[in-house]
């Protein structure tokens, strides 16, 4: 009976480390990384007042939400768009190869206009149903257009009032075309020229399937994080992470032995919830991120800690080892409850009303946090039960009491 306690105990033990082993990078490698750790482009927008259009909560929601289309039809890989205050919206642009175009993208208007010759406007973005880029048999870079069936009727009426005339395409009030009407065109389709190059011709395409922003925006804001910069960053994230859990490992075996060798255990367990926690959340890890894991990973170490000297208390008043173990986690949960409560109290705090890599810290200390409240109190607990039940080990110098 003993022997088969103890084999359940080694079978739970293996099968914990060999999931750490196999798991912990892939799962680690999985998880979206910010910008300070994967280099990239941060972007601070704030929209400003006009007397055409005054900035109000609507219009911010409605900026947001095109610029999210804006840098979705760019490309990129895990953007992050959150609005910050009022007025202001924060872009980060994870591996971005062109930073300056994006930038410059972002905050641009986008007011599109077809103009007669008086200066009359008679079709803008709203009619646009369809912008692409594409290339035509003269190797000419242009934008084909598709109108809605209204913006269609509209187009047509302006080309057949303007036969010999030119039409003015504008956007944010500067000309993009001005091309001369030779003969009505019916179909709801049109063509812009004038780029350069193909990448033009498509950022064009995208401003104008995004729509318009509906109050000015201006960049206040810009900082880029190379490549080279965010991958020493992460190499010496992983390695200080490496060095804390090699650091808890040796202390808990060198005061608490056997018992030590159980938190560690369950600590290994701890990191891979955690970090499977943060996949499942699709949270964004960060330089304050990794900071709040291994700060939790500390306050994981610091709940045993507690649990391990209740119970050399209550072994050397006299009680047995199962006794005093049972003694030891009851008087150690009201403490251990206690001061995770006023920490998660905290993250809360910093969650609602800090922004970008704040949130980012108080996400995973938080949820760390709880994550280390489970494993100390039932994993260790259960796996202690299990070592202690097998009899194998009397002596109370193998627990470190």
């Amino acid at each position: 009976m003993r022997k088969n306690v103890f084999a359940k105990l080694m079978a739970i033990v293996i099968v914990i480390i060999a999931v750490f082993a196999y798991h912990i990078l892939p799962l680690a490698h999985s998880i979206k990384q910010g910008l300070d750790l994967q280099g990239g482009t941060h972007v601070v927008l704030e929209a400003i007042d006009t007397p055409e259009a005054p900035v109000n909560d609507d219009a911010v929601n409605r900026v947001v939400k095109i610029i999210e289309r804006r840098v979705n039809e760019l490309g990129l890989t895990e953007p992050i768009i959150q609005r910050e205050g009022s007025r202001r919206i924060i872009v980060e642009l994870p591996g971005v190869k062109d930073p300056e175009k994006a930038i410059e993208m972002l905050g641009k208007t986008a007011m599109l206009e077809f103009k007669d010759e008086a200066g009359v406007t008679a079709l803008n973005g709203t009619d646009l149903k369809d912008a692409h880029a594409q290339i035509d048999q003269a190797n000419k870079k242009l934008v084909a257009l598709e109108f809605t069936e209204e913006g269609a009727q509209k187009f047509a009426d302006l080309t057949t009032k303007n036969i010999g005339k030119k039409i003015a395409v504008l956007l944010d009030k500067k000309v993009l075309t001005n091309p001369t009407v030779n003969e009505p065109i019916t179909g709801g389709k049109a063509v812009i020229t004038g780029s350069q190059t193909i990448e033009e011709a498509q950022n064009l395409a995208i401003l104008m399937r995004s729509g318009s922003l509906p109050v000015k925006v201006d960049i206040v804001e810009t900082r880029t994080v190379g490549p080279t910069l965010g991958q020493d960053s992460k190499d010496k994230s992983e390695f200080a992470f490496m060095v804390g859990i090699g650091a808890i490992i040796i202390f808990m075996l060198a005061f608490y032995r056997l018992s030590g060798l159980i938190a560690n255990v369950s600590l290994a367990l701890y990191v891979l919830m955690l970090l499977f926690s943060l996949k499942l959340l699709d949270a964004t890890l960060t330089l304050p991120g990794i900071a709040g894991i291994i700060l939790s990973m500390g306050m994981a170490v610091d709940a045993n800690v507690l649990i391990f000297e209740r119970f050399k208390e209550e072994f050397r008043n006299g009680k047995t080892l199962r006794n005093a173990m049972d003694s030891g986690f009851s008087r150690a949960f009201a403490t251990i409850l206690d001061s995770n409560v006023t920490t998660i109290i905290a993250a809360v705090v910093l969650f609602f009303l800090g922004s970008g890599p704040i949130k980012g810290f108080a996400i995973t200390l938080g949820l760390g946090i709880v994550l280390s409240m489970f494993t100390a109190i039932t994993v260790t607990q259960y796996l202690l039960k299990l070592l202690i039940g097998s009899n194998l080990f009397k002596n109370s110098k193998f627990f470190g009491a």
